[in-house]
Parts: structure tokens; sequence; C-alpha cells
């Protein structure tokens, strides 16, 4: 019995070890990241991108562990929800990683632009998000629920941070101190950023069922799923998608495709960048690139051909027809189309108002 108990402690604390370097090699990342946009580095920029391939294959690895620890110590209670929670914690981890080398990737994109905001707005973020990374892994690891419930309480000052400083590149972009181009790589560098502080979150909330087997992520909740379909998912559908996700509701996940998807509308870019919208997802799919299908929810076609993706009756998938004009199709002055793109943005939030109301209420019904 001894010598079993130790075999499992042995297990336990090698898979411990690797979320602890793990974690500790996103740090790094994310510091690195920062310190190439405040300096202007492009070298520290590509060691980032260069080095992320390190994170994942310590994901595979911490995989490897958790699947050869549920098969050699066939765990219940306890430890059963350890090797679940570090399951779920080494894919959070993996996720900071590619944060990381995105930020580096947006650096350099920014090359040597002047910008109008100091990058200790950037800093300042990342001095909240990266040490609640840090304390969300000492909670795993230590097993501290205490720990891990003081770290969550962070998250909101990072989204306050976030928010102003979003606000402040669209005045500057308003009164044209900001270059256009520029605008989306700051945006997401700052969304990166924050989001590091949701994973984080995640990861504590993880530990805070590995320790108390009560489950607290999305309590009385259930996401869902909505998917915007249209025949080429280069502009309305890539629309539809950043404005239901500039929500930030966490009980709603909106993602687009298209039945013959081309490339993303250029003008969609810019206009979604104008109106403060996360355009930096904005790459065109295909139905057969979004994953388990059939768990969406709702489908939603925006013009006629959308509806190919339909799925066939009998089924639980709600869908919808919205038929919205395509904007990137419209011929005529700036201003006509202008107005195009104005028209079928408001049209569309619209609806997706009316329904994250109609969802979101008969969830607390």
């Amino acid at each position: 019995m001894a010598h079993l108990e130790k075999s499992l402690q042995r297990d336990i604390d090698l898979i411990r070890g690797k979320i602890t370097e793990m974690s500790a090699r996103d740090e790094q990342a994310l510091k690195t990241a920062v310190r190439a946009l405040q300096e202007q580095n492009r070298q520290l920029a590509y060691v980032v991108i260069l080095r992320d391939q390190h994170i994942d294959e310590l994901e595979k690895e911490v995989d490897r562990l958790c699947l050869e620890f549920l098969i050699r110590q066939q765990p219940v209670a306890g430890h059963l929800r350890f090797v679940y929670a570090a399951i779920k914690i080494n894919a959070e981890l993996e996720r900071i990683g590619d944060y990381a080398e995105s930020i580096a990737r947006q650096v350099i994109k920014l090359g040597s632009v002047e910008l109008p905001v100091s990058p200790d707005r950037f800093v300042e973020i990342a001095n909240f998000s990266v040490p609640m990374l840090h304390n969300a892994t000492q909670a795993f690891v230590k097993q501290d629920a205490e720990l891990a419930r003081s770290t969550m309480v962070v998250e909101d000052q990072v989204d306050v941070l976030r928010n102003k400083l979003n606000a402040d590149l669209l005045t500057h972009l308003q009164q044209g101190k900001l270059p256009l181009e520029a605008l989306t790589p700051l945006m997401t560098i700052a969304r990166r950023l924050e989001r590091v502080s949701d994973q984080a979150k995640n990861i504590c909330e993880e530990t805070l069922y590995m320790c108390t087997g009560e489950y607290s992520k999305h309590k009385g909740t259930e996401v869902m799923r909505i998917l915007f379909v249209s025949e080429r998912n280069s502009c309305r559908s890539q629309m539809a998608e950043a404005i239901g996700n500039s929500l930030d509701e966490p009980r709603l996940l909106f993602s687009s495709a298209g039945i013959n998807p081309k490339a993303v509308d250029p003008a969609t870019v810019r206009f979604l960048a104008e109106k403060g919208l996360d355009a930096s997802r904005a790459n065109s799919k295909s139905i057969a690139q979004i994953p388990n299908l059939e768990h969406y929810h709702v489908i939603i076609a925006l013009d006629k051909a959308a509806q190919k993706a339909f799925p066939t009756p009998p089924t639980k998938t709600v869908t919808l027809d919205w038929n919205v004009v395509d904007p990137s199709a419209v011929q005529g002055s700036p201003e006509a189309i202008r107005i195009a793109y104005e028209t079928t943005c408001e049209h569309i939030q619209t609806h997706i108002k009316e329904l994250t109301e109609a969802i979101l209420g008969s969830n607390n019904d």
C-alpha cells in the first residue's frame, strides 16, 4: 500500500511540476512580449513567437502525463478532481501562450509607428493579469482555495483598464493622432492581456472545483453557442460575430462561417475597427472548419445560400433566417457605401440585441 501511495504522489508531483513550468514559460513570454511593445523591439517579438513551440510541447506532455495517471492510478474522488482540473488548466495555459505569441505578432505589425498612448498603459494591464496567472497556478499547485478566490476578484480591475484604453485609442483615431492600421493591433494587444486575466480566473475556478468539489464556472447557466453563416463569410457574418463578441457575455459564444468562404472584405475590417469592434479574429472559414457543429444551439443564415448550413430535421438546433443586405456588394459613392455598412450594422445589432435578451431572459426564468 505504501508503494502505491508513493507512486500516486510521485505522479501528482510530476504533473504539478510541469504545470508550474508551463505557467512560468507563459509569464516569461507575456513579459517579453510587453517589453517588445515598450521598446518597439521586433527581435524580442520574434523570440516570443519562436519559443511558443516549447509551450505547445509542454501542453502535449502534460496531456500524456494526465492520461497515464488516469490509466495507471484509476483515481477517484479528490484525485480524480485533481487530474480533471489539471487537464482543463493545461488547456488554459496553452491558450495563454498563444496570447503572448499574438501580442508579439501585433508588435511586429506596428513596426515603428509612433504611439499616441504610452506603452505604460499596456504594462499597467499586464501588471494585473500576469500576477493573476502566477497566483492562479500557485493556488492549483498548493490546493489553496482562498488564494484562488482572492485572485479571481482582480479580473474586474483588468476589464476597467482595458475598456478605458480602448476608448482612448478610438478618441485618438478620431482626432487623427492614430493611424487606422495601428488601431487593430493595439486593441488586440489590450484584448489579449485582458484575456490572460480571464484564463487565470478559469484556472481559479478549476482549482476551487478540485478543492471543494463544487463547480462554480458559469454557475446556474449554460453556454449558448450561436453561429452566423453567409455565403462567403467575408462581410456580414464577420460583422455579426464581432458584434456578438463585443457583448462580453460569458453565457454566449458567437462564431461565423461561410458556404463558399472568400477573403475577408478589407472595408469590413476597417469599418469594424472604426466602430471599436474586435476584428483581430476576422479570418474567413467554411462550415467544415467549425468544430462540433452539432453542438451549436442557434444557426443564423444571413442570406439564402447560407440556409444550406441548416441541419436536417429532426434537430434541436434553432435555425433563423435574417436575410441581411451585403454592404460589400453595394456600388456607388463613398457616402452611399458608408450608409450601406451603417445600415447593415444597425440591422444586425438590433437583431442580436433582441435575440440575446430573449436567450438570457429565458435562462433566468
